[in-house]
């Protein structure tokens, strides 16, 4: 499939609206009709927790309330007796044989979000948080793409991780002025920052380097899941490649920017991620 088909193709569904301009929607763009939809769907379910979780004019109570709801959505799903909204998703459920366990471990992910703003976590929660927000949605996914259950399932830890990984380094002011902080504590204590105020760790010259062991570790497990999928079929790992290829270009910026005040934005230019997609048509 050509690039510019990729592009020029019939408008996204509505469950995929909101991501028609990220690399998700470009890397799920190249997938057959109904795994590319079934994305669409866990892409949809993955949005609606998150505002959720990120709805801060909502009391905390009342998020919880909406997550609650979310998992008694999703187990109706599995009953056979969805919301009319959700009769897709329960499709894809049924033709994809997707676990309850993941879509409630996303969920629960969420929920650590919103029983209260995450500042300097053990390593032991942040690595459990990585897992519910993102080696989770990898866990549906591999199954989706039809890779083989172990291959699959590592391929979902090692790249969910960096995926996510990337996205805290990515996201430390935005997410510091909501008062959250990602980074590990053990790693912040390392360097001696001891302060559990997010404006003041993300403001604390020492900062970099902590952002440089989370890097590495992140680059860690991109090797990981490269290798992982240099080993599967090529067809059904199109997808992650590109997911791959994208978010390692954000990190590979946010290094070369640094990590010194001031920080500004990166963004991956448009032509860059078509570059990403031409390649991994090949």
């Amino acid at each position: 499939m050509a690039v510019s088909n990729i592009i020029a193709d019939d408008p996204a569904p509505d469950a995929a609206q909101a991501s028609s301009g990220s690399s998700f929607y470009l890397a799920m763009r190249i997938l057959p009709a109904a795994q590319r939809d079934a994305m669409y769907q866990i892409y949809a379910f993955c949005r609606a927790v998150d505002d959720i979780a990120d709805e801060g004019a909502l009391p905390r109570r009342e998020r919880a309330v909406a997550l609650d709801r979310w998992r008694e959505d999703i187990d109706a799903c599995y009953a056979g007796t969805p919301k009319k909204s959700l009769e897709a998703l329960t499709h894809h459920i049924q033709a994809f044989q997707l676990s309850r366990d993941d879509f409630h471990a996303v969920i629960d992910g969420m929920a650590m979000d919103a029983a209260g703003d995450i500042v300097a976590p053990d390593e032991a929660t942040l690595d459990l948080y990585c897992d519910r927000v993102a080696s989770a949605v990898g866990r549906l996914s591999v199954r989706i793409f039809g890779m083989h259950e172990d291959a699959g399932r590592r391929l979902a830890h090692h790249l969910g991780r960096a995926l996510q990984l990337t996205n805290i380094l990515r996201d430390i002011d935005e997410d510091a002025a909501i008062g959250r902080v990602y980074l590990p504590r053990e790693l912040l204590a390392r360097e001696g920052i001891s302060t559990t105020d997010a404006a003041s760790i993300v403001g604390d010259a020492r900062l970099p380097r902590v952002c440089a062991v989370l890097a590495e570790r992140a680059k860690g497990h991109y090797a990981q899941s490269d290798a992982i999928m240099a080993a599967s079929p090529r067809a059904q790992v199109r997808a992650p490649r590109i997911m791959s290829a994208a978010y390692r270009t954000v990190l590979d910026a946010n290094l070369k920017r640094g990590f010194d005040l001031p920080r500004t934005r990166v963004r991956t230019p448009r032509s860059r991620l078509l570059w990403i997609v031409a390649r991994n048509l090949i």
